[in-house]
């Protein structure tokens, strides 16, 4: 009896063992697969648009109008407002020299004496030939006060007296063109003459400048015609003599240089120890001013072919805002439409935003 139970459950346990089929487990395995890539599939997409969604760092700046000026800014020389050279006016050799370069002199000052022995001579004779008709005339007068005498010789005695008193005064005025005199009050700039050397009206003469009454002198382009005039606030730098000040220009051209096309400007200046005739001077124009003007960094503003814009925070995200720039003076440009007081504008980062994007604002 035993032996008969035996052998079913044998035969039952080879059934159970028996292997199934490979097509089958193949199928069964492959869909397995294609559900787990399925869901590989779904689980990536959902961790990437998590990644996806970064936030960059960005600086902003909270915008408040303020002043703005822009400036022409041109290169120019100093000059002094009185620059002159005293030459004679009659040709003559130099006997006396009453002055040195360097030395301050005054207006009418005698600074060298021509050789004028013949003229002296000549008025010496015109003196003694005036003093003698002086005496004529005077008793002729005399004469003529009491009757005595005629007129005619009364009246010959006077005009002789006045033709002598007019070349005497002629002599003198010729001998005064033999001296070299400072037309103006100044210090010698410059005196190349010698005694004994021979004086020429026009080639020799002595350069006096008056260094207490300067002034700036440059050309400024065409095109700045209608903004630079006589009145506009301009600062003026001089490199060399480590100064600046600020004032007005004192004169505009209103001619336009047909050569240069560009027109001339002048703007005095004070008494400056360290300011000197010639020096290079650079002056900056204010050709534009505004006391409310909304002014952003110029690296701020970004260009395309639809125009200028740039970027603000709104509400932790970049928005894109289309701008009209004005002018640009300093690292600052001038907004004329697109932006308001309050507007947080990115400064730093901008180049990494685009429309839209998450920001997050650092100090």
């Amino acid at each position: 009896m035993k032996k008969l139970l035996y052998i079913p459950l044998l035969v039952l346990a080879a059934c159970s063992n028996k292997p199934k089929d490979k097509a089958a487990e193949l199928a069964d395995l492959k869909k397995q697969q294609a559900d787990i890539n399925s869901k590989i599939t779904a689980l990536e997409a959902q961790v990437g648009s998590k990644q996806d969604e970064k936030v960059t760092e960005v600086s902003v700046v909270t915008l408040q109008p303020g002043s703005f000026t822009n400036y022409v800014q041109i290169q120019g020389k100093v000059d002094a407002q009185d620059n002159v050279t005293a030459y004679p006016q009659v040709p003559g050799t130099i006997i006396a020299l009453n002055a040195k370069v360097g030395q301050r002199v005054g207006r009418g000052q005698v600074l060298a004496q021509l050789d004028n022995s013949v003229i002296r001579q000549q008025i010496a004779q015109v003196e003694a030939q005036v003093a003698l008709n002086r005496t004529l005339y005077q008793r002729q007068k005399a004469l003529w006060d009491q009757k005595i005498g005629t007129e005619v010789q009364f009246l010959q005695a006077q005009a002789t007296l006045t033709a002598n008193e007019k070349a005497l005064s002629a002599l003198r005025q010729q001998a005064n063109q033999s001296r070299i005199i400072s037309p103006i009050s100044g210090t010698i700039d410059q005196m190349d003459l010698k005694l004994g050397q021979v004086a020429q009206p026009g080639t020799t003469g002595i350069r006096i400048v008056n260094d207490q009454n300067l002034k700036v002198k440059a050309d400024v382009p065409e095109s700045y015609s209608g903004s630079v005039n006589t009145g506009n606030n301009v600062k003026v730098l001089v490199p060399d003599a480590n100064d600046s000040l600020t004032t007005r220009v004192t004169f505009a051209a209103k001619a336009i240089d047909p050569v240069s096309r560009s027109f001339a400007v002048e703007v005095k200046l004070p008494s400056r120890p360290g300011i000197r005739p010639n020096m290079t001077a650079i002056l900056k124009i204010a050709d534009y001013a505004k006391s409310a003007a909304i002014v952003v960094p110029v690296k701020a503003i970004q260009r395309s072919e639809e125009g200028d814009y740039v970027f603000i925070n709104n509400a932790g995200t970049a928005k894109r805002v289309v701008v009209k720039s004005g002018k640009t003076y300093g690292g600052q440009t001038e907004i004329t439409s697109g932006l308001k007081a309050g507007d947080q504008l990115i400064t730093e980062g901008v180049t990494d935003v685009e429309d839209g994007d998450k920001i997050k604002v650092t100090q």
